[in-house]
């Protein structure tokens, strides 16, 4: 679609990021992955991750702190609740860094519910239970690895020919064995979204912003983004296919 209507905006791209499973997405139009591969990785990633979540009762709450919010600590709190429940090693933790004052903490269900019941004490201005089945991006997630560790090393994966932003680390993928290591990882791992906007906005005073596209349904990273750095912001664009199509018929 993009391509399509801006073929100059393709060739002339210089980075790409994808913010979970989108990181498929993005290494796919970064030529290391083929689009057929991609679709059977992220289909093994899903049903491997359904498959953990169904193990614990675990979710995802989404929180908007105030300055003063200390999220490590209320998440060590949150744990200690769940022992004292009986709950042996559990796991609370921040999952995805969205932007300032903006996190998602997943882990067992006791703690997430706590979290929400002492809202207030922690200095959280909302605390939202996200419609999701589980834990992802923590080891809660464990079973999932060897799955789609399996996959990735079945698939031949290219380095790709323009920079693509890890979730793990927020920085740029170096090659072939790279992105199969850290594709794994971040299944585990807490989304570094706001630290990977840093890291492709980083630029000399006085330099000017790239265009930005954000392609797919919905404009939440964009939102996102607004937050992170309002002038990289100025120059987004939202692209949705579906809507296209919607209008095409």
């Amino acid at each position: 679609r993009l391509g399509s209507v801006s073929p100059q905006v393709v060739e002339r791209c210089v980075a790409a990021a994808g913010y979970s499973v989108g990181e498929f997405a993005a290494l796919v139009f970064a030529g290391a992955l083929g689009f057929a591969e991609a679709l059977y990785a992220v289909k093994v990633r899903a049903e491997a991750m359904q498959k953990a979540s169904e193990a614990v009762p675990s979710g995802m709450l989404s929180v908007v702190g105030r300055r003063e919010a200390n999220y490590k600590f209320a998440c060590l709190e949150a744990r200690k609740h769940c022992e004292s429940l009986g709950i042996e090693n559990p796991v609370c933790t921040v999952s995805n860094y969205l932007f300032p004052d903006s996190r998602v903490i997943a882990g067992h269900l006791q703690a997430l519910e706590f979290l929400q019941e002492n809202a207030r004490k922690y200095y959280f201005k909302r605390a939202k239970m996200l419609p999701v089945s589980g834990a992802f991006h923590t080891r809660l997630m464990e079973p999932a690895v060897e799955p789609l560790a399996e996959v990735l090393k079945s698939i031949e994966i290219q380095k790709p020919l323009l920079c693509v932003y890890s979730n793990v680390d927020g920085k740029k993928y170096m090659h072939s064995k790279h992105i199969q290591k850290l594709l794994v990882k971040q299944v585990v791992s807490p989304v570094l979204w706001e630290q990977t906007m840093h890291s492709v906005y980083e630029r000399k005073q006085g330099t000017e912003f790239p265009y930005t596209y954000e392609v797919g349904p919905g404009n939440q990273l964009g939102a996102v983004l607004k937050q992170c750095n309002l002038k990289a912001w100025k120059q987004y664009k939202h692209v949705d296919a579906l809507e296209d199509e919607e209008e095409a018929e």
